[in-house]
């Protein structure tokens, strides 16, 4: 019998998350992602609401943007609030089953973010390169099923990745090197076998760190080559506006995901980065589509308008 099938399983009481190790001026990073997590909840719920209230918007594409919104507003609830209570309030333990929740919460709306980011590139791939069959193809019913899927697959894959922790043994350490209780740390500590949580690692990875950036790239490959085929520039620049507020989001989710992990630098920078990779394509995404899509512009002007029109007869009253 080998060794790892004679230890017992030890599930540690708590978990002690490092953050950042006795970085100067610490704190003021921990109240710039407040700042963002402000932002990101309110903008994010703002993106809600108008789509949610306005019957113009309940088309495919704005039933991703609305799914996206919902995501971002999940991780940030998931992840800054809980950072904030680690470091700031210095309470740096956080209990097993409070761990493992964190983790579920923190991975599932990552995921639901990325496979959201793959739809609206479907979406727009099929708009510019099948304009004639978009109506036939793409739909709302469609989208509804669609992202129907990707929560309950989701939701199948990071519960299976998150109950498998429970067959690993916290003997050595119950130090986490990390800013949150981060799935692919906690599998380097166990004492025992975590071959099989090893395996979920890079399955994880490659379902949501490799094939989604692959497939939108080959998305936009697709729409480069129909742009080609538009004869004026003034038709390649119509269709190329539609996918600007995508590629913006496509770009703030991805670069400094990748970023961090091919840079050589510090522990301390390493987990900033990290932080910040997580944290602020949710409040960027609400600000790149109210910015760069007109119609939710207009509908927040007149939303505006209305409301200082209001404020204006009641004060003459």
């Amino acid at each position: 019998m080998s060794l790892s099938q004679n230890i017992s399983i030890v599930h540690p009481e708590y978990f002690f998350i490092t953050g950042l190790t006795d970085a100067p001026y610490s704190t003021y990073f921990y109240i710039f992602l407040f700042i963002i997590y402000f932002i990101s909840v309110i903008g994010n719920s703002i993106v809600l609401l108008i789509i949610a209230l306005h019957r113009s918007l309940h088309s495919p594409m704005y039933i991703g943007v609305f799914n996206l919104a919902l995501a971002d507003i999940g991780e940030t609830n998931a992840l800054i609030p809980n950072m904030i209570k680690l470091f700031v309030f210095e309470s740096r333990y956080i209990s097993y089953n409070a761990c493992l929740a964190n983790m579920f919460f923190v991975n599932f709306f990552i995921t639901v973010q990325t496979y959201t980011l793959v739809v609206l590139a479907f979406d727009r791939f099929i708009a510019i390169c099948l304009p004639l069959r978009y109506n036939a193809i793409v739909n709302n019913k469609f989208m509804a099923i669609l992202f129907s899927v990707i929560w309950a697959f989701n939701t199948f894959l990071v519960t299976l990745s998150t109950s498998l922790i429970t067959r690993l043994s916290f003997c050595k350490s119950n130090v986490i090197e990390s800013w949150y209780c981060d799935y692919d740390r906690l599998v380097r500590m166990p004492c025992n076998d975590s071959s099989i949580n090893n395996v979920i690692v890079i399955l994880i990875q490659a379902f949501f760190l490799v094939a989604p950036p692959f497939i939108i790239v080959l998305s936009y490959l697709g729409i480069f080559i129909a742009l080609c085929k538009i004869t004026t520039w003034e038709g390649r620049f119509k269709a190329l506006k539609t996918c600007v507020s995508h590629l913006l989001v496509v770009g703030s989710f991805f670069l400094p995901i990748i970023s961090n992990i091919v840079s050589a630098s510090t522990a301390n920078a390493k987990i900033i980065g990290g932080t910040l990779s997580l944290t602020l394509p949710p409040m960027l995404n609400p600000i790149i589509y109210v910015l760069t899509t007109a119609k939710i512009k207009d509908l927040i002007r007149k939303m505006l308008n209305n409301r200082s029109a209001q404020i204006r007869v009641n004060v003459s009253k």
